[in-house]
């Protein structure tokens, strides 16, 4: 039993909140940043945090939230420009040029290097330039175009769904991060507490053998062994002692701290010391949507969307484009189609104007079958990937709800045995002494007895807070910290 004292401080300090935590994705590293006091100068006076206050510090100030806001910015702008794409189009253009005017009949392959040029040949070539110009607007509608604009504004509704979903994730992986350490931290201290009392306990037995065997009223064995005892429990101390600074680094690191960060945790314990009688938060308060109701679900619900989208996109890409077009436009040149060429300004002014209206239907590249017959392929197996995770997502959800009431329930059965625990402990150290001060019992009896209510203690503080920990996994299982938070501001 006493070997089992700094192995329950390390398991409840850092194995139970990794278990936890492990539910949900690991929030990176937020970079240096000092939590003080409102009203405090600041890296001065260190803050006393509420586990409320705790979690919406990382809200505000964790650089993956600010990241995934900005990605929802990102996604409500996409989604601006595919609407868009239902509004017609106007361009315009107006040009000033001089150049030369010797013209040539013949015919060009299609390309994009020798300027375009029209008019008549002329009888000679010549080095002569003259002024031209030109100005038009042309207006481009596509009435109706089969369900690809429609594809493309489901994409980015999917798209900023997801977005959010991912908002909402972050901010439930950075809420269990900080949490999870502050109730590292919390469970730490009280195990120091009670670490602290088991060395008191065991000084103040080891003066009094020192003075039993100084009168030979006692063997001198028995100073010994209570010497070894004292050691051996300081020891646990300095353990815990450890454990408490990992676990305050822990929360300093997730917070961005770079001063220490002191914790209010009593009002938390408080509310548990009676367990019978005062029971922490019932499940009841607690979220009851299903697994679909979770970020994780959502975030891959929008993924699947999101590929059925860009599935329907391809579906309909080797349809005709039809355009409504109509446009005006003017020109003017220095060069007469008789040959003579202007002087001056001739040519900056425009000499002749046209209309033009009509339809015009772009058919896709008749050649583009095969290589679009392979994206479509990869589209639906992809939609049928993402589909696929979000079976996955589903079933890790609800096993994750269903181990953490679990959890919960087991965490509030011990939590209401440990003051039973500790009672007996307790008489029956002082039995110990009794019997051990009369004479009728040896220092072996006692440091047992010592060592049971050392251990009774630590896990009648550790049983506390572990109910807590286990309301936070049920809270994450379910996807919103709103009520868990609820619950640790309550007087």
């Amino acid at each position: 039993m006493r070997g089992c004292l700094p192995g329950l401080v390390l398991l409840h300090a850092v194995a139970v909140p990794a278990v936890l935590t492990a539910q949900a994705r690991p929030a990176p590293i937020a970079p240096a940043r000092s939590v003080v006091a409102a009203d405090a100068p600041t890296g001065q006076t260190p803050a006393l945090l509420t586990l409320d206050q705790a979690i919406q510090y990382a809200i505000d100030h964790y650089p993956t939230v600010r990241v995934a806001i900005e990605q929802v910015n990102i996604s409500t702008a996409d989604l601006d420009v595919a609407r868009s794409a239902h509004l017609p189009r106007l361009d315009a253009l107006w040009q000033a040029n001089r150049a030369t005017a010797n013209n040539i009949f013949g015919q060009l392959l299609p390309q994009s290097v020798i300027p375009a040029m029209s008019g008549p040949v002329l009888p000679s070539a010549s080095a002569q330039s003259v002024w031209g110009s030109a100005a038009a607007a042309l207006f481009s509608w596509e009435p109706f175009d089969f369900g690809l604009r429609h594809a493309g504004v489901a994409g980015a509704e999917a798209s900023l769904a997801r977005a959010r979903a991912g908002e909402a994730l972050t901010r439930l992986d950075v809420q269990n991060a900080v949490a999870s350490a502050f109730l590292g931290v919390l469970a730490t201290e009280r195990a120091v507490t009670a670490a602290q009392a088991d060395v008191d306990r065991r000084d103040v037995l080891r003066r009094t053998v020192r003075t039993l065997v100084d009168n030979q009223l006692r063997p001198g064995a028995e100073a010994s062994r209570a010497n070894a005892e004292h050691a051996a429990a300081s020891t646990r101390l300095i353990q815990a002692q450890q454990s408490l600074t990992l676990a305050r680094t822990l929360l300093m690191r997730v917070l961005g701290s770079t001063g220490p960060v002191t914790i209010a945790g009593d009002a938390l314990m408080a509310r548990n010391e009676a367990p019978a009688s005062a029971p922490v938060p019932t499940p009841e308060i607690l979220p009851t949507a299903g697994a679909s109701g979770h970020p994780l679900a959502q975030v891959r619900q929008a993924a699947v969307d999101q590929a059925r989208a860009d599935e329907d996109a391809l579906a309909r890409t080797d349809f005709p484009r039809i355009y409504l077009q109509s446009g005006v436009f003017a020109r003017g040149s220095g060069a007469s189609p008789n040959g003579e060429l202007e002087s001056g300004v001739e040519g900056l002014g425009l000499d002749r104007a046209n209309w033009v209206a009509g339809v015009q239907v772009i058919f896709p590249n008749v050649f583009d079958f095969s290589s679009l017959h392979a994206r479509k392929a990869r589209a639906s197996a992809f939609a049928r990937s993402e589909a696929a995770l979000y079976d996955e997502a589903v079933l890790m959800v609800t096993s994750q709800q269903q181990a953490a009431a679990a959890l919960l329930q087991a965490a509030r059965a011990v939590a209401a045995n440990t003051p039973v625990e500790l009672a007996a402990a307790q008489q029956s150290e002082s039995q110990a002494r009794a019997r051990y001060d009369a004479g009728l019992a040896s220092i072996v009896e006692v440091v047992d007895a010592q060592s049971l209510l050392a251990q009774a203690e630590v896990q009648g503080q550790l049983a506390r807070v572990d109910v807590w920990r286990a309301l936070l996994a049920v809270a994450v299982a379910q996807g919103d910290l709103t009520p868990f938070r609820e619950a640790a501001r309550q007087p």
